[in-house]
């Protein structure tokens, strides 16, 4: 693949035959799109005046299914009036249904005690079950509430009510979801006796619908007034669900305009989403009801054909356009066949053959003139400049790079002096001082009071410590270190009151003069999983800088806690910290200035201690009167 578009971006003829495809296909291709957006018009057309033709046969189907129903309830409806007797009533009952095979079934029902024989209730019932009519009179129970009842008694006229479950209180029921046809009983009088109610079965004629459909994937609905369904491929949305339930106003506006559409009893068609799919729905009333039917087909079905003669197409465009590329990439190739010449002889003069000239040509055209100026420039030379050019820039960087370099070892090496001094210095005065002390002790023991003893051997202890310490945190800033910190466990309990003591009684082997106060708000039962050993350095080495540069007089530390959090706050009223310092106190043996006693450690380790802790050191920066830390570890 990338040799072939190398191939093509290296090859003059073929871009120039390329260039001409584009500019004659896409006249080509917008001539064929508007032929095959109007064959896609035309054959949208034809598809929905087929739906249309075979949605009217299906409501005429419907129709003359209700026709018969009603046809059968009406002949026999002044047979029920003239012989209003029980027995009448069951006879013409089971007569509709034996004589009618669209009927599957027959209720006369009567206004209470009717018949004060059989008390308030009498109905007179028959259905069908595949071949048998049954025929009973009902048990007792509330019919004048049902809908088939109550609704053509309030119309006073003859009506179809939206399909129902025939279940009920009765003895008998009919299988399945039915729509009856109704139509209320008068006396000669003119006075309302009753009901007599005739039922179509629903599968039944949803089973004629859907035999009926023009596309194999179509198929038919039906809804009620309301925008139920009584006819649907899926048996799950009958009855219970309506066109509108579940259906989200932003996404599927056009289903919920559909359902609008045919509860209102409109006819026509529009192109509907449905599932993820575009389909055609043609709708329309179903006459003498207020059902609406619709057909609904699948986009795909209607121009199936379409698609079968684009693919065709669109395989022969492909094959055509490969065989104009071919003849236009053979005539452009044997115009610029010189060209190409021209470049093999330019190229060796490029590759540092000087002596190969180009030949000129008598040719007037563009290739001829551009032949003859490539004779007269013959600029391979400059390209050879620019190349050594290059090669010095090159150099001139490389030798920048190492001049950096060369700076930041001696910048190094120079760090590794001073830090070389400093650790030299802070270590051998304490140890000068203990050496001198131990020769005077040696020589002099006997004749040297014990006071003067005391305090000698109270400063070597101090001097050996201070020595102790620095060795310690020069251990602690190594690799080894570093490792040990974060291999130890942190599961040691801790009495924050009592690590206190501990650091306030350390710091006072250094400075045993120096008043610290100590205040807690902590009981001194309440402990912390942490590192004990980690901590204590970290405190004591803050205790010890805030003894070290005050005043000699004003060192506090403060134990309180927050709902998460246990702080120690140490105080003290000295010389404080300089802003320009601020940013640099955590830098390891960074200090104040170089005079300064120390390895610049302390600030930095203890920094690091806390954080591995889960904790936080933090300046405040707030307080002006000498230096104020706050160590913050969850409880």
């Amino acid at each position: 693949m990338r040799r072939m578009l190398r191939h093509i971006r290296q090859s003059l003829s073929l871009k120039l035959s390329i260039g001409i495809l584009l500019m004659t296909v896409p006249i080509f291709i917008v001539s064929l799109g508007i032929l095959f957006v109007q064959s896609r018009r035309h054959i949208k057309q034809e598809a929905v005046e087929h739906a249309t033709s075979a949605l009217n046969t299906s409501v005429q189907h419907v129709r003359r299914y209700l026709n018969t129903v009603e046809t059968a309830t009406n002949a026999n409806d002044w047979l029920i009036v003239e012989n209003l007797q029980p027995d009448s009533l069951l006879l013409y009952s089971r007569r509709i249904v034996q004589l009618n095979a669209n009927v599957s079934g027959c209720s006369i029902t009567t206004e209470p005690y009717l018949f004060p024989k059989y008390g308030k209730y009498f109905s007179a019932y028959s259905v069908r079950e595949g071949d048998t009519v049954t025929t009973v009179r009902e048990g007792e129970y509330e019919y004048f509430e049902k809908v088939w009842y109550k609704t053509p008694k309030e119309l006073n006229k003859p009506c179809w009510v939206d399909p129902f479950d025939d279940y009920n209180e009765g003895t008998l029921s009919a299988s399945g979801m039915i729509a009856s046809y109704c139509k209320p009983l008068y006396d000669k009088d003119g006075q309302f006796i009753g009901v007599i109610s005739s039922d179509l079965s629903l599968q039944r004629l949803a089973e004629t619908i859907a035999a009926e459909k023009p596309y194999p994937n179509a198929y038919f609905l039906m809804l009620g007034e309301d925008g139920h369904y009584f006819v649907h491929p899926d048996s799950t949305r009958l009855v219970e669900r309506t066109i509108f339930t579940d259906m989200d106003v932003r996404h599927q506006a056009d289903i919920i305009a559909l359902g609008h559409e045919m509860t209102t009893g409109h006819q026509g068609a529009m192109a509907v989403d449905v599932n993820g799919k575009k389909c055609l729905v043609c709708y329309g009333p179903v006459a003498g009801t207020k059902w609406s039917l619709a057909l609904v087909t699948p986009e795909s079905d209607i121009l199936h054909s379409y698609y079968q003669l684009s693919n065709v197409i669109a395989v022969l465009i492909f094959i055509g356009l490969v065989l104009i590329l071919w003849f236009c990439h053979r005539i452009v190739a044997h115009a610029i066949r010189p060209l190409n010449r021209l470049v093999e002889q330019s190229q060796r003069l490029a590759d540092g053959h000087y002596d190969e000239k180009i030949m000129p040509t008598p040719r007037q055209d563009v290739v001829g003139r551009l032949q003859n100026s490539f004779v007269a420039m013959q600029d391979s030379l400059n390209r050879h400049v620019g190349d050594i050019q290059r090669v010095n820039d090159e150099t001139a960087q490389r030798n920048e790079e190492l001049q950096r370099a060369s700076q930041l070892v001696e910048e190094s090496d120079r760090q590794k002096t001073l830090f070389i001094q400093n650790m030299t210095h802070q270590i051998r005065t304490p140890l000068n001082i203990m050496m001198g002390f131990a020769q005077i002790l040696r020589d002099n023991v006997i004749d040297l009071p014990a006071e003067e003893v005391k305090k000698m051997t109270d400063t070597m202890s101090h001097n050996a410590m201070t020595l102790t310490r620095m060795v310690l945190m020069l251990y602690d800033s190594s690799d080894i270190g570093i490792s040990e910190e974060m291999s130890n466990s942190n599961d040691d309990e801790v009495s924050c009151n009592e690590l206190a003591r501990e650091c306030i009684a350390s710091t006072h082997l250094h400075f045993p003069d120096l008043p610290i106060a100590f205040k807690t708000e902590l009981p001194d039962t309440l402990c912390i999983k942490t590192n004990r050993l980690y901590l204590m350095r970290s405190l004591r080495e803050i205790l010890y800088n805030s003894a070290k540069y005050s005043d000699g007089q004003h060192v506090s530390l403060h134990v309180s806690a927050t709902e998460k959090m246990v702080r120690f706050v140490f105080e003290d009223t000295g010389q404080g910290i300089s802003d320009s310092y601020i940013s640099e106190m955590y830098v390891p043996f960074t200090k104040v200035n170089d005079l300064s006693e120390g390895l610049g450690l302390g600030l930095p380790l203890s920094k690091r201690h806390i954080l591995n802790l889960g904790g936080n050191l933090i300046l405040d920066t707030n307080y002006r009167e000498g230096c104020r830390f706050v160590v913050e570890l969850p409880i």
